[in-house]
Formats: structure tokens, C-alpha cells, sequence
């Protein structure tokens, strides 16, 4: 299968980034997204809503349905899932993209910023997949994919951050236990990972500002991975973490400069890549070396 004609994608934090990302490439192949984010009003510093992104996703061909959801919330959850499903006639991909992020310490880290961080990452993602995986059950090529990192233990990718660790792995922790909980089923739980930052108004407002973009490659690496990732057979693509470049290249993408946001920029490298998953040819020469932050 190279194409997502008809599927049915639910997707968190669609209405802006990697989300929308990922929402307008299967929308150019005729998809239906239902867009579970809590962006009802326009942000003062980030742009998009649920409303936009909808006229994005229908203005690239797609069906959408966009649901003002907080995914911290079962009843919310539950409800937009059922909706989704019912406006489409099911659910065939569950895409776990909200996500929240505080760089600090642990002294530094307040408990409402370590709830929210672990409210949303690793109890979101496994109450969204919980809630989808009875649909995805009845699905021709059910896929769960996590924008989450591979699970690194070495201690330099906790020492700084240890909350937004803890919280982040939670995510890649249920692919490793889904995928091999769901393998009977045929649903696919896979990871997905940016190599180097990306470019997205977050990183921008929240992280770095216009210097961190213009050191970032865009969101369209990440939504080129996840359509090829998505299109693979579920029963044979399961368990993954997947880091965006390396997958590319070994499914035939030998091009990475169209994603980088300024060719005379060194790329900066992102959080929890391990060493042993190296770049592709070509490409390690154009990232700095030392870790963001």
C-alpha cells in the first residue's frame, strides 16, 4: 500500500506543526483526519486552531473533522474518538502527536509543570491509544505511531531535564509494550523522531527563536517519514523507533537539503538520538556536535 485514500487518521495537536504536517500529506492522497487539539481560539504567539487546520486539510484534498479536545480529560477523549468514528465509519491511524515540554531541573520544575508535561505525554498518549484501539481492531492496516524518542537510558539525556524525560519516554514506552500487547491484532505501534530540530512555531516561541529555526529542518521530513511509515504493512512494521533521516534513507530518500530551513546553517541535533543510530551519508557533516541546550 503507498496510499492513505480513504483511511481515517485521529490525530493529537493537529492544528499546527509536525501534526498538521503529517494531517496535510495524507490529506493530498484523499484522507480523513479527525484533528483532536484544544486550539479553539487563535494563540497570541502560536498560529492555527482546529478550525484552520480543517480548511488546510480540505484545501489539500482531505476530509476533516476537527474536534476541540484536551487530551488530559477520558470523557473528552472518549468522545472525540466515538465522533471520529462515527463521521468516518471508523479509525485506521492513531497519531500520538501532543505533546508538552519544560526544560528545567529538578529544583526548577514545578509539580503542575511535571503534571501537565506527564498529563499530556505519557497518560495522553496511552488514553488516546487505549480509546482507539477497539476501532483500530476492525481497521484493514492499523497503525499507532508516537512522535516520541528512542529509549536511551544514558544518563546525559536525564541529568538536565529529568521531568520532560521521564514524561517523553513514557510515550516510547507504550510502543514497546503495545506493539508486542497488539501484535495478534495487526496493530502497528511504531515511534517516530527528528534527528535535528524542527521547525515549528514552539521551537521558534519557546526554545530558541528565529536562530534555533534557521539551524532546523522542516516539518516535512517528519510527515514524508510518518506517510511511509503509515503505509506499511501493520503485521510487518511494528515496534520501531525510528529516527526520521535514517528511515528515509533506507526507504529510498537520498535528498535531505530540500528540508533544511537555511543550507548556510549547521543543523542543530535534537534530544535523545543514540550514537548507535548514525546519520545518513553526507548528512553528519552539516550538524553541529553538541546537543541542544
Amino acid at each position: 500500500m503507498t496510499t492513505l485514500k480513504g483511511k481515517t487518521l485521529f490525530i493529537t495537536g493537529a492544528s499546527r506543526g509536525i501534526g498538521l504536517a503529517i494531517a496535510l500529506r495524507a490529506a493530498k492522497d484523499g484522507a480523513n483526519i479527525a484533528i483532536a487539539a484544544k486550539t479553539a481560539e487563535p494563540h497570541k504567539h502560536l498560529p492555527g486552531t482546529v478550525y484552520t487546520a480543517a480548511e488546510e486539510i480540505e484545501k489539500a484534498g482531505g476530509k476533516a473533522l476537527p474536534l476541540v479536545v484536551d487530551i488530559r480529560y477520558e470523557e473528552q477523549v472518549q468522545d472525540a474518538v466515538a465522533a471520529a468514528a462515527e463521521k468516518f465509519g471508523g479509525i485506521d491511524i492513531c497519531i500520538n502527536n501532543a505533546s508538552a515540554i519544560s526544560l528545567t531541573g529538578t529544583e526548577s520544575t514545578e509539580m503542575k509543570r511535571w503534571d501537565l508535561m506527564h498529563s499530556i505525554n505519557a497518560r495522553g498518549t496511552f488514553l488516546v491509544s487505549k480509546t482507539c484501539i477497539p476501532h483500530l481492531k476492525n481497521a484493514e492496516n492499523p497503525h499507532v505511531l508516537m512522535l516520541s524518542p528512542p529509549l536511551d537510558m544514558r544518563p546525559r539525556w536525564f541529568a538536565p531535564h529529568v521531568a520532560y524525560t521521564m514524561a517523553k519516554y513514557g510515550m516510547s514506552l507504550c510502543v514497546l509494550g503495545m506493539s508486542e500487547e497488539f501484535r495478534n491484532d495487526g496493530i502497528a505501534f511504531n515511534a517516530l523522531w527528528p534527528r535535528t530540530a524542527i521547525a515549528t512555531a514552539a521551537v521558534e516561541f519557546a526554545l530558541g527563536g528565529q536562530e534555533m529555526v534557521k539551524g532546523s529542518r522542516t516539518v516535512e521530513i517528519l510527515s514524508d517519514a510518518a506517510h511511509i511509515i503509515l503505509t506499511k504493512p501493520s503485521r510487518e512494521c511494528t515496534g520501531n523507533f525510528f529516527i526520521d533521516d535514517t528511515f528515509l534513507y533506507a526507504n529510498g530518500v537520498k535528498d535531505f537539503e530540500k528540508y533544511r530551513v537555511d543550507p548556510s546553517r549547521m543543523l542543530m541535533p535534537d534530544f535523545f538520538v543514540p550514537e548507535n543510530i548514525p546519520a545518513p551519508p553526507g548528512v553528519s557533516e552539516t550538524i553541529v556536535t553538541s546537543m541542544i541546550g
